[in-house]
């Protein structure tokens, strides 16, 4: 079921699957927004709603009712 901007995730896989299931994961972010990776400290810039961090691989998500905030991007695992 979807939820609209109501619904909440307990964490970045849950978003990312989210993401695949609704077919947003390749949606453009309204503002690409430049994050520092969790798991190398590497900053990139997010431009989809799922996108990986160039040096590591890890796989971050956030839903497109929540993508101009920085604060609900989160990581699903590394080539998750």
């Amino acid at each position: 079921m979807h939820d609209g901007c109501s619904g909440s995730f307990g964490n970045g896989e849950q978003i990312v699957n989210k993401l695949r299931q609704m077919g947003f994961s390749s949606y453009a972010m309204p503002i690409p927004i430049e994050i520092k990776c969790t798991s190398c400290e590497t900053t990139f810039t997010m431009e989809t709603m799922e996108d990986k961090c160039d040096s590591c691989g890890m796989t971050y998500g956030v839903t497109p009712c929540h993508a101009t905030d920085p604060g609900s991007i989160q990581p699903a695992g590394i080539n998750y």
